[in-house]
């Protein structure tokens, strides 16, 4: 419970940190004819896309320990299934890698003029 609170709460300053960046315009641009709204705009784009990145590279990272975690289970239970198991273990691992790597993929297109 601890661990969770603790998460939370950096999660909670990260986001007011983020929040704080975006809202603060860059120093000189006034200076350089960039506009307030097109820096703020920036920023939090380059801040969310560092957000996302960050989660779906979590996401797969979990996603691809619990198809190990289970195959190791299933291997360990039924040990002469060990070669069905392993073969649907990779398959399952690729297509989590493949929805993170599209999900990145996704990510970078979306920066594309922005940063």
């Amino acid at each position: 419970m601890k661990t969770a609170l603790r998460a939370a709460v950096a999660l909670a300053v990260l986001f007011a940190v983020a929040t704080a960046a975006t809202a603060a315009p860059a120093a000189g641009a006034a200076a350089g004819g960039a506009t307030t709204a097109s820096v703020i705009e920036k920023n939090g784009s380059g801040i969310g896309a560092g957000i996302g990145a960050g989660l779906t590279i979590i996401g797969a990272g979990l996603g691809i320990g619990l198809v190990g975690w289970a195959a190791l289970s299933g291997i360990a239970r039924q040990p002469e299934q060990a070669g069905k198991i392993q073969v649907n273990m990779i398959v399952l691992a690729a297509l989590v890698e493949g929805a993170a790597i599209i999900a990145l993929l996704v990510i970078c297109f979306a920066l594309v003029g922005k940063i």
